[in-house]
């Protein structure tokens, strides 16, 4: 069985969205904190290390488009497809993702999310609704290899249904 990994933001992307966002609006950086003030944060999944954010750490809302780096690295041309949206980032460089932290970010139980194929030029060729059960790595690895049994599936895009947020991204191995 092939496994999976979600992708997080490469380093370069998450230092240009730090300073200017793919909407292009400069990034407003806040504490993330337990009031919910500026808004509701805690817990929100960072796109830079795939983990929830904690109270107290700086973060920063910003408009990511996933397809359109991916597009002019491989030659596609997604038009319509190349959407964007906001996703949520340490305001400062973080690391990366932790090695122990497992294949896909940590998703509650009964969680929604969408899972979006696409092909080689950056289209929509398909989708899944996912309700994510206790077992989410079993789960993911599940609906992933049924997206990438397509051979036209060239990735994956995983979004919270909620407020569409792009949560992350999975290639073909």
């Amino acid at each position: 069985m092939t496994t999976y990994s979600a992708l997080p933001l490469p380093s370069t992307v998450h230092k240009e969205l730090c300073s200017t966002d793919d909407a292009g609006r400069p990034a407003e950086p806040f504490t993330a904190r337990e009031d919910g003030v500026p808004q509701d944060v805690i817990g929100a999944l960072l796109r830079c290390c795939l983990r929830a954010a904690r109270e107290g750490e700086r973060v920063a809302l910003v408009s990511y488009a996933p397809l359109r780096r991916w597009a002019a690295a491989t030659g596609a041309a997604p038009g319509a497809y190349d959407e964007q949206g906001p996703v949520f980032v340490h305001a400062e460089p973080c690391g990366g993702p932790d090695a122990a932290a497992g294949r896909y970010p940590v998703t509650g139980t009964g969680a929604l999310r969408v899972l979006r194929r696409y092909n080689a030029q950056g289209q929509i060729i398909g989708g899944r609704h996912l309700e994510v059960p206790e077992d989410a790595g079993v789960a993911f690895d599940a609906v992933l290899g049924e997206a990438f049994a397509d051979p036209e599936t060239a990735l994956v895009h995983v979004r919270a249904v909620e407020y569409g947020c792009f949560q992350f991204e999975v290639r073909r191995p």
